[in-house]
């Protein structure tokens, strides 16, 4: 399939081969709890693909076997992407650094995106041919495509995409996993408290601060701290939500002062797309259009173009780059986001895909260079507005609600869905809000507050 992937620098991908033994001296099973073949891993080929088909078996009539094909790739997706699921926690954990690059993980997931074009086009060409038809289901976590076998053709049971029974499967064994540890740790808790009542039975500290309505929450470690000022704000558009089978696309990024005035010497940047959109305090915009292989344009993505704008179709020729693809632009991005804490709406979002796209990202993250403010629980957390309802059990914490509240997009306004579009108004509406908490004493001024920046940082092992 490498006629239809883009133009890839492989010498890294060559020299991940090389990381291999690090990644196996440290990772035994993969997230299914299954034993890691690295052997098999080593067989792979991450610079002509991974998939087993050729640019002529995507074409309909084609001679070969589809669904043969077709279920060969499916399984080499599903043993790849079982081990890339457990990467990025085996790697922050590495306390001792056995592992010193992420190369592995990001050539790894280079592959699969262009492994699961390849299931795209099969899927398409079994469609053509009149084998099957394919719809989506949502099922719990993910949505997955569905087939269904043509009168007369063979069964597809063994060609379904097994993707929302690996994945909710995974959350299942994740949760069970919590609750025991949760339970641990309140038997510990009720065997101290023991010995710190009081003889009336009153607790023996009564200092404590009246518990949030919502309770902690693992999204409070991305909380702003009172002393935040400059920060970078970010947001992406991808073909999808996975960053293991999905290409970022489009990329916007502005700085703004959530205390200091704007520097005078700042430089304007770029217009928005829409001219209602005033830059005020933001400088330093930045707007980066990135490309897709040739084999994603083919199959078409009309769900990201109805949300975007950004038609995939026309993002294939020579002058689109694949952002997974181009050094340059990677390092301008990291080097952007280590120098002040960055700002992203549900952050893990970009997080993620900055983990399997970006060289140097996750071993940065690693070292505590980078610091990630996400607004998302600023919103739950932090506006009355965002009251939990029947359709919201969380409250309405999307990036157009909030902007919304806090007076950054009006009210008969959407959200753009656009890089440069989105990042601005969330930094527009993280600063609205931040000034209203403080005046108000909430928020970072409040008893649960942290001086600082606040933020997530990685800390690394404490010795």
């Amino acid at each position: 399939m490498s006629a239809m992937y883009g133009h890839a620098d492989d010498d890294w991908l060559v020299r991940a081969h090389g990381d291999i033994d690090q990644w196996a001296a440290v990772m035994d099973v993969d997230a299914d709890d299954r034993p890691i073949d690295w052997n098999w891993v080593r067989t792979l080929d991450l610079v002509h693909g991974v998939g087993v088909a050729t640019v002529h078996d995507c074409d309909a009539g084609a001679s070969s076997d589809v669904h043969d094909l077709l279920r060969r790739d499916l399984m080499i997706r599903d043993r790849l992407e079982a081990i890339l699921t457990c990467c990025d926690r085996v790697f922050m954990t590495d306390y001792d650094r056995l592992i010193p690059s992420y190369r592995l993980p990001r050539a790894l997931a280079h592959a699969n995106r262009r492994l699961n074009d390849e299931i795209n086009l099969l899927r398409d060409r079994g469609v053509a041919e009149g084998l099957w038809t394919v719809a989506y289901e949502h099922r719990e976590r993910v949505t997955v495509p569905v087939l269904q076998a043509a009168e007369g053709a063979p069964a597809v049971d063994d060609i379904q995409d097994r993707t929302a029974e690996l994945v909710n499967g995974r959350a299942e064994r994740r949760k069970r996993a919590r609750e025991q540890r949760g339970a641990g740790d309140r038997l510990i808790v009720a065997a101290n408290l023991e010995g710190a009542i009081a003889a009336g039975g009153a607790a023996a500290d009564e200092g404590t601060t009246a518990a949030s309505p919502i309770g902690s929450d693992w999204r409070d470690v991305y909380l702003p701290g009172r002393g935040l000022d400059t920060v970078m704000g970010v947001d992406i558009e991808t073909t999808g939500t996975d960053p293991l089978r999905d290409y970022i696309i489009d990329v916007g990024f502005e700085y703004m002062n959530m205390v200091t005035p704007r520097p005078q010497d700042a430089p304007a940047g770029m217009p928005y797309v829409d001219s209602s959109y005033q830059a005020g305090d933001a400088y330093g915009q930045a707007r980066l259009g990135f490309g897709v292989t040739r084999a994603n344009a083919w199959h078409g993505n009309e769900a990201i173009r109805n949300l975007t704008g950004i038609d995939v179709k026309m993002r294939s020729s020579s002058q689109w780059r694949l952002f997974d693809e181009w050094p340059q632009a990677q390092r301008g991005l990291l080097m952007r986001l280590e120098q002040q804490p960055f700002v992203a709406h549900n952050a893990n979002f970009e997080h993620r895909f900055f983990l399997h796209n970006v060289a140097g990202y996750a071993e940065s993250y690693r070292a505590g260079h980078i610091v990630i403010i996400d607004t998302m629980p600023m919103s739950r957390r932090w506006d009355e507005g965002s009251a939990p309802s029947e359709a919201h059990p969380y409250g309405d914490n999307s990036l157009e609600s909030y902007a919304k509240r806090q007076g950054a997009l009006p009210g008969d306004s959407s959200e753009r869905h656009l890089g440069l579009e989105d990042a601005h108004i969330m930094l527009v509406a993280m600063k609205h809000h931040l000034t209203a908490l403080r005046e108000a004493h909430r928020g970072p001024w409040g008893p649960d507050g942290v001086s600082g920046t606040g933020g997530k940082r990685a800390k690394g092992r404490r010795w």
